[in-house]
């Protein structure tokens, strides 16, 4: 019996101490986006939504950090208080995950229906002239190219009449040779564009990833539900 309480201890301090490194890292990449203006160019995070984001992940990069510290040093040290003070914070969020997997499940459907509206909302700026629609447009030019899509909602029409518009040397959702051989784009006056609209590839995008997070959120509370029993045992 020593020896397999001798093995929870330190397979408990080993996890904890992975825990508390992921943390680590969380929490100093963040922290570097929110601090270097050359990292929020470069990941093009120029609104407070996004800053907000970033702010979420300094949260949970130092959570993971305390209860990390909190396993490693509980475990190692047999300390009940730690302990206790880590079993608690599992549960916590073993709660809130288990909350959030079930509420995204729930809510899943509603995913396509708010993009339509948030991006219905933004086609205006494509079509609009001032000094603030030139940079949204700027940005979403950038997006078009990685993304291989046109428009927002119903492709090239979104840009009125700026779909001849040329940034960086380039008009709006020109289709390049390359995808034109992988037949991602149709014909457009005297050239061509990509053929299908960013709400496609954004909606993809999103539901590929809510099926990634709620598959996380479920196993991260298997995992830690199994933690909370060695801590107990």
């Amino acid at each position: 019996m020593a020896g397999v309480s001798r093995c929870l201890k330190y397979s408990m301090f080993v996890f904890n101490f992975l825990f508390w490194v992921c943390g680590c890292i969380i929490l100093g990449v963040s922290i570097w986006i929110r601090v270097s203006k050359d990292a929020q160019e470069d990941l093009s995070i120029n609104n407070n939504n996004m800053f907000v984001g970033v702010d979420v992940l300094i949260a949970v990069g130092s959570i993971i950090m305390i209860l990390g510290f909190l396993g490693c040093c509980g475990a190692i040290k047999e300390s009940r208080c730690m302990l206790l003070l880590f079993f608690i914070g599992l549960l916590l969020i073993l709660i809130l995950q288990v909350t959030g997997g079930i509420l995204g499940a729930v809510y899943k459907p509603q995913l396509e229906e708010g993009l339509n509206l948030t991006l219905t909302e933004a086609v205006n700026l494509l079509k609009d002239n001032t000094e603030n629609a030139k940079q949204v447009q700027e940005s979403w030019q950038k997006f078009q190219l990685q993304g291989q899509c046109c428009g927002l909602v119903n492709g090239a029409s979104d840009w009125g009449n700026n779909i001849n518009l040329v940034i960086d040397g380039k008009k709006v959702c020109e289709c390049e040779q390359k995808y034109q051989e992988e037949n991602l784009c149709i014909p457009f006056g005297d050239r061509y564009i990509f053929k299908q609209p960013c709400k496609t590839v954004i909606l993809d995008f999103l539901q590929k990833n809510m099926d990634t997070i709620m598959g996380i959120a479920f196993g991260m509370a298997v995992i830690e539900k199994t933690e909370l029993c060695c801590a107990n045992g």
